[in-house]
């Protein structure tokens, strides 16, 4: 990851979650998948009246999440040091309102985190995702060879189960950015 301040640039957290799901108080949890320095995590546990639960790899970043969530007076945030894509959440089937799946899907099997996503999801539940785009220059990002299309990702969201797939356009809270949701 790059340093935190220079990652927080590349997108207004909140904006992108108000426009991939409008709402300012939103009911039911959500699973964030890979919670970096938490940017996201903070966005979605101020909007929610649910549980926030996200999982990294990273013990640093997962500190990093509980330490700002905390300062923030937030205590709706549950970040757990995990390996999901070979492990799983952890979570029950059918227990989350919301999933964020936010510049991952360029890894090696997205089915299988898309399929964990689909489990915890409840009926008519929404799965958010963005990832850096490919037809433009971006400071950051995976390389453009596996960096995947809108196309490619409602692709394997369709593949994995999801339905009423959409695009949603991020231009203004991140121009390097597109947006998905589908729901279960």
């Amino acid at each position: 990851m790059p340093e935190e301040a220079y990652w927080e640039g590349f997108f207004d957290a909140a904006a992108v979650l108000q426009a991939l799901l409008p709402g300012e108080s939103l009911a039911g949890d959500a699973v964030e998948f890979g919670c970096g320095y938490g940017t996201f995590t903070l966005a979605e546990a101020a909007r929610s009246r649910g549980m926030v639960s996200t999982f990294d790899i990273d013990p640093a970043m997962v500190a990093r999440t509980c330490q700002r969530a905390e300062d923030a007076g937030l205590d709706n945030v549950r970040a757990s040091v995990r390996d999901f894509i070979a492990e799983g959440t952890g979570l029950s089937a059918a227990s989350q309102s919301r999933a964020l799946i936010f510049n991952l899907l360029h890894i090696e099997v997205p089915l299988a985190l898309l399929d964990e996503a689909l489990r915890v999801l409840e009926v008519d539940g929404r799965l958010l995702v963005i990832h850096w785009r490919s037809d433009i220059p971006t400071p950051r990002g995976p390389s453009l060879e596996i960096r995947p299309t809108a196309a490619q990702c409602t692709q394997w969201i369709t593949q994995a189960g999801f339905r009423a797939v959409r695009v949603v356009d991020l231009s203004q809270a991140s121009p390097y950015h597109f947006g998905l949701i589908a729901e279960r």
